[in-house]
């Protein structure tokens, strides 16, 4: 199988990582994760109207350029490489890339506002007590009139306080634990949203924001409704290419830390000697450096099978997060041993990478949550 990237993707490549080199400056990101905006309106306007990363994966009649899961792999990849705090997971993959599948008329305006840059967006999806099953869904949606009622909560939605648009999962028919009846709904955020919605903003450990979302008697108009009690099949879809991406992000992180840490032992020296010259130091790097090599190698599978069949994707997918999310936390975690005290510091960037990395562990499903999904998948695949 060949890996190799086209002259395209070699130049999306190449033009993405000169820029962030250039122009993405660490301290100044975190210093918008912490105390500021939460990320940089500047340079996501880069994204868009610079170097078309913001359109590189999404479809052309939303005003993308028809990239693919590779044009996804190289552009999260070098995001994670760079510790890029600007929503493109939350935003462009599972906002504008789920509101072009459902089709709808409303929600394809809204993804086109996503490609074009004027508009950011947010799933809500995942509820307390889900165990980040998609179709496990309490909260409902009722019709009234012309009218949909909302009721209900969600958990940890991430980009939420920045969102323009809000995605809704809703049960409209069904036991909360049946796949079918899964609707989506579309919430315009403009002016705080409709009456009833709270969000109860929080940062996530890695400094991004969040927000637990109550809905109490949420009126939404007819239109609203973007994707009707089967929704759940595109919801998982997207879900599932959202952690693909993920995964490549975790792949330019780890890279970054493995990277960085070499170049420490070379250079950090004890008892007058490099301590990268000792030899219960170097077998603990390489076993860093395999780590990386199957988390790479993981990657792969999961971009080459997002256009493959559900159970084949499910599977893919699965075996791929529970192998980053070991991965994550074995790569971090010496990486701030082999650079000792000062790892955790906020001068240094070991320190936030492994935060990222922390994060990537338990976004989008634990280990033991893919492992199991993994055994369920290839049990269809084998039937």
């Amino acid at each position: 199988m060949d890996f190799t990237l086209t002259p395209e993707q070699q130049l999306l490549s190449d033009g993405l990582g000169k820029f962030l080199d250039a122009r993405y400056d660490l301290q100044v990101s975190r210093d918008a994760a912490k105390v500021g905006e939460g990320w940089q309106p500047k340079i996501w306007k880069a994204f868009v109207e610079d170097l078309g990363v913001v359109g590189a994966c999404l479809p052309e009649d939303i005003g993308g350029f028809g990239g693919g899961p590779e044009e996804l792999m190289v552009v999260t990849e070098a995001l994670g490489h760079a510790l890029v705090v600007e929503p493109f997971v939350d935003s462009v993959v599972l906002g504008a890339g789920l509101l072009h599948a459902t089709g709808n008329p409303v929600a394809l305006a809204a993804a086109g506002r996503i490609a074009e840059g004027e508009a950011l967006s947010a799933l809500a999806a995942l509820e307390d007590g889900s165990g980040g099953v998609l179709s496990r869904i309490e909260t409902s949606a009722d019709r009234d009139g012309d009218e949909w009622v909302l009721n209900g909560t969600k958990a940890v939605v991430t980009t939420a306080p920045l969102a323009d648009y809000l995605i809704v999962s809703a049960r409209t028919v069904g036991e909360p634990h049946d796949p079918a009846g899964v609707s989506l709904f579309l919430i315009d955020l403009a002016d705080g949203g409709p009456k009833g919605l709270e969000l109860h903003r929080l940062r996530t450990i890695d400094d991004r924001q969040a927000a637990d979302i109550t809905f109490t008697d949420v009126r939404l108009p007819a239109d609203a409704l973007i994707a009707d009690e089967n929704a759940i099949e595109i919801l998982e879809k997207a879900w599932d290419t959202a952690t693909a991406a993920v995964v490549s992000e975790a792949v330019g992180l780890m890279r970054k830390v493995f990277t960085d840490t070499v170049e420490y032992s070379k250079q950090r020296e004890q008892f007058g000697v490099p301590i990268g010259s000792f030899q219960v130091l170097q077998h603990r790097m390489v076993d860093m450096h395999l780590e990386l090599e199957q988390s790479v190698a993981a990657q792969y599978f999961a971009i080459l099978s997002l256009e493959g069949s559900p159970a084949e994707r499910a599977a893919a997918i699965s075996a791929a997060k529970a192998t980053v999310s070991r991965a994550a936390r074995f790569i971090g975690q010496n990486a701030v041993q082999l650079h000792g005290g000062m790892g955790m510091t906020e001068e240094l960037a070991i320190g936030h990478y492994f935060k990222r990395l922390t994060a990537i562990e338990y976004e989008f499903g634990t280990a033991d949550a893919h492992l199991a999904r993994f055994a369920t998948a290839t049990a269809h695949i084998d039937a």
